[in-house]
Formats: C-alpha cells, sequence, structure tokens
C-alpha cells in the first residue's frame, strides 16, 4: 500500500474538505490491482491516510473516472 501511495498520482483534490485540505490518489498494488487511497496533512505536514479502498463498479467506472449519479 505505501508503495502504491507513494508513487500514485492526484487524481481529486478536496481543498474544503472538512477534515482538512486532503486528496485521492490512484496508486497500483504490485500485482496491478488499482488502489485509491484519500490522504492529507496534520498541522505538522505529516501525510495522514484516511481511507484506502479498491475502486468498483458501481461506483467507478474505471480507476480514474466515476460513475455519473451513483
Amino acid at each position: 500500500m505505501v508503495i502504491a501511495i507513494a508513487n500514485g498520482e492526484i487524481i481529486e483534490d478536496y481543498p474544503e474538505d472538512k477534515r482538512g485540505h486532503s486528496c485521492l490518489v490512484l496508486g497500483y498494488t504490485k500485482d496491478g490491482k488499482a488502489l485509491h487511497a484519500v490522504c492529507g496533512t496534520d498541522t505538522s505536514a505529516t501525510l495522514v491516510i484516511i481511507t484506502v479502498y479498491f475502486p468498483d463498479l458501481p461506483k467507478w467506472k474505471d480507476p480514474k473516472t466515476r460513475e455519473k449519479g451513483v
């Protein structure tokens, strides 16, 4: 998981998140499976991993694209 996040790409940015500025990172496991991680930083700029999940239907059309209306 750490490597997937470290080598991942920010695909959504949430500057107004109630928990503080955060973003959605898309990375891939060593087996090539897409992985999403919502990350932010605390007051000392330490990375905080809020949640991690595998993007699947019906919410995600593909690892980068949300299904509309879901």
